[in-house]
């Protein structure tokens, strides 16, 4: 027998379960029942597609969210960051750890600073945060790296501890993590951030500004990345992006350090985008840079779905964001057909990952406000002040800032 023609495009249309639209069943395939409204959708996904489906199931169902109360989001940072020094913090960790960052004293309420500081834009935004919490803080001395890597490797083997304050590190490190400078100065210096990418606060508003100019529906439903290239490691996206750019779009610009096109992969450098440019697209992409990346939290604020690449690099905010329910966390030295099988996902599954979008935006949103920057450094200076096992002398040969 054969089939009259819109009976052929009904079985073209009913994939799924084996049934035309009028529940009329189909030999060729093992008859199911019609699929009940309220069924969860992962019984329609493809089978292929089902590892993410239940992952994001899965952590949805794990994760419990933040209270909004005196950065308690991220107190088991702190914790664990200060767990090392819980016996006391002695004049001869501090000194012996001093050629690994700039020397601070807070000294009867007042703030003094070793004469050369090698980041000047980046001491005082460490410094913008210090000084509001003086009045309440015991004198103290702290070694604080402004570099952006860590210190005190664990694996060293040194007798007595070092204690020094970075703004990121990887479980390697003993440095004690300390909300970064960039959040109001101090941060990398491009065309378009001609002083540096800082003032949280402001970009806060001018992303989320952006963000409303370009809700999900109106976004460009591709992958995006623009940034130097500061690793191989954002390689196979840019060359995915030129396979196929009606997928993604992943351009090298240039750093401090290009000299040629080889560079920048064989290829001119792209021009550099703003942030609040970003949010014409749905799927951002996020790499480390020499640490962690400073872009990663502005990301969110697109409400667009962040992809999230390597999971060794922290700073003090990213445990509290939670892989599949906040981004979509995606291995270091995945392929080119990797990066398109997750990219091709979201994109047929617009559903979740307009979820995932909208949960990371507001978790960002709601706790890496500047309050909570804030309320971390007041948490972090007043603890650390309490492990001082010594009587913190002036020294003569520091600075006085505040």
């Amino acid at each position: 027998m054969q089939y009259p023609q819109v009976v052929i495009v009904l079985l073209v249309l009913s994939f799924h379960n084996g049934l035309t639209d009028d529940g009329m069943c189909l030999a060729k395939e093992p008859c199911k029942e019609s699929p009940d409204p309220d069924e969860p959708k992962i019984d329609l996904y493809k089978a292929a597609d089902n590892k993410y489906v239940t992952l994001i199931q899965e952590a949805l169902a794990s994760y419990t969210p933040c209270r909004q109360a005196n950065c308690s989001c991220h107190a088991d940072v702190l914790k664990s960051d200060l767990r090392p020094f819980k016996t006391g913090i002695t004049q001869q960790m501090v000194e012996r750890a001093r050629s690994y960052g700039t020397k601070y004293q807070i000294v009867n309420h007042r703030l003094y600073r070793q004469k050369d500081c090698m980041f000047p834009a980046r001491c005082s935004g460490v410094e913008h945060f210090i000084k509001p919490n003086l009045p309440n803080l015991p004198n103290m001395e702290l070694i604080i790296n402004c570099r952006d890597w860590p210190q005190i490797n664990r694996h060293w083997g040194h007798q007595e501890k070092l204690v020094v304050l970075s703004f990121s590190k990887t479980e390697d490190y003993l440095d004690i993590m300390y909300p970064t400078w960039g959040f109001w100065e101090g941060g990398p210096a491009i065309s378009l951030y001609p002083t540096g990418l800082g003032r949280w606060d402001q970009h806060r508003v001018s992303i989320k500004k952006a963000a409303e100019s370009w809700p999900w529906k109106k976004k460009k439903g591709r992958g995006f990345f623009r940034g130097s290239r500061t690793s191989d490691e954002r390689d196979p996206l840019v060359l995915l992006s030129r396979s196929k750019p009606e997928l993604v779009d992943a351009q090298y610009t240039k750093n401090q350090a290009w000299k040629t096109p080889q560079d920048t992969l064989n290829a001119e450098p792209a021009k550099e985008v703003r942030l609040e440019d970003h949010c014409q697209y749905k799927y951002l992409f996020n790499f480390r840079g020499v640490a962690a990346s400073f872009r990663f939290k502005h990301l969110f604020l697109c409400r667009s779905l962040v992809f999230h690449v390597g999971s060794e690099w922290q700073e003090f905010f990213y445990p509290s964001l939670k892989p599949w329910v906040h981004y979509v966390p995606v291995r270091v030295g995945a392929s080119q057909g990797e990066l398109e099988q997750l990219i091709r996902f979201f994109a047929e599954h617009d559903d979740l990952a307009r979820g995932i979008a909208d949960r990371g935006y507001e978790h960002v949103w709601n706790h890496l406000r500047m309050q909570d920057v804030e309320c971390y450094w007041r948490q972090l200076l007043r603890r650390y002040g309490k492990l001082i096992k010594y009587e913190v002398k002036r020294d003569d040969s520091l600075i006085e800032v505040f």
